[in-house]
């Protein structure tokens, strides 16, 4: 545990605390890039391998960048006064951990009993899958940079950059675009930037125009411009 207090102590308590306490999501961005995402990201790493939390059916860097992604949901719950942050957070990862390790192990057990040669079939089918997941997770990766280069230049308006300051920060922390839900994508930013839902579908539409466009370049090259041309769209 003292361990633990090296790599996430006061300082990254009062991140989190600045980071809940911040409105501007461009500035939230930033602290939390450069203040939180490491301590967090360890806290997870070390509690997976300690309490062997090894019963899930992807990778287990995989199951890192989803438990980090559900401390960040949970972390505007922290409350300072109410104890330490590393605690909280170490409760939170582990009791989410938990139940899916439980659930992911019967489905694992479950497979066995129907018989070794399919179980070992899925594992192909899980390989080709990882690899297909690889390439989202570079795409998402360059497509946040660009975004992160290219905001205010794409959006003249306060309100319209906040909107695409809070879609890039959950981009950012979620290792697969494809398993962002429209739902759970507009909630958040609602909460983050106190927008409708209208004006969040009106800077969506925008970027979506870009990411189209991206996406056809990734694919046929293997990587995209992440600097503004000014041209994109008029190809």
């Amino acid at each position: 545990m003292a361990r633990g207090k090296i790599y996430f102590g006061q300082v990254t308590e009062d991140a989190i605390v600045e980071f809940n306490n911040e409105t501007d999501a461009r500035v939230r961005n930033t602290i939390y890039n450069e203040r939180i995402r490491v301590p967090i990201e360890k806290l997870v790493e070390n509690i997976i391998h300690t309490f062997k939390f090894y019963y899930f059916d992807v990778p287990t860097e995989d199951v890192k960048h989803e438990v980090v992604s559900n401390l960040i949901l949970n972390m505007h719950k922290y409350v300072q006064h109410k104890g330490k942050a590393f605690s909280y957070f170490s409760i939170v990862a582990k009791n989410y951990l938990i139940l899916h390790n439980n659930n992911n192990y019967k489905k694992m057990k479950s497979h066995k009993e129907i018989g070794t040669a399919d179980f070992e079939r899925n594992i192909g089918r899980e390989k080709e899958k990882d690899e297909q997941t690889e390439g989202i997770m570079e795409f998402t990766t360059q497509f946040c940079e660009f975004l992160e280069n290219n905001i205010s230049s794409i959006f003249h308006r306060k309100k319209d950059m906040d909107v695409a300051y809070s879609l890039l920060y959950l981009m950012q922390n979620r290792d697969n675009i494809e398993n962002f839900n429209k739902k759970y994508l507009y909630l958040q930013i609602r909460e983050m930037t106190r927008s409708n839902t209208q004006h969040i579908t009106r800077v969506v539409t925008e970027i979506k125009k870009y990411l189209k466009s991206l996406k056809e370049e990734f694919r046929i090259g293997g990587q995209i411009n992440t600097k503004f041309t000014g041209s994109l769209l008029e190809a």
